[in-house]
């Protein structure tokens, strides 16, 4: 697979990550820059999921807390696959500059 497709395919569920990391052949610093961001993006999804679960198991009325979560990780996944489809190395808005500098096992 090209860097562009490596890219791209790294944000599509964590399957989909584990895919473009094992056939990330090149080394491409664009491969590389998204495979970062895309991880980094599941981690905050799983965190944030865990508490805003913990919050609505103790106050369901703020269960559309949920919902707003969830479209606001979809909007993010769309523009890291945007940002990948124009091969830019550019952070995820928001989340993104937190990750550019982390997880130094993605070589």
């Amino acid at each position: 697979m090209d860097k562009k497709t490596i890219s791209i395919i790294s944000y599509i569920t964590i399957i989909g990550w584990l895919v473009a990391y094992f056939s990330n052949s090149e080394k491409s610093s664009l491969a590389k820059f998204h495979l970062k961001q895309s991880f980094g993006l599941f981690l905050f999804t799983l965190i944030i999921g865990i508490l805003f679960g913990l919050i609505i198991s103790f106050v369901p009325a703020l269960a559309f807390l949920d919902n707003a979560y969830s479209i606001v990780i979809l909007v993010l996944m769309v523009l890291g696959i945007l940002n990948a489809a124009k091969e830019e190395e550019k952070p995820i808005p928001l989340i993104g500059s937190m990750f550019v500098d982390k997880f130094n096992f993605i070589i």
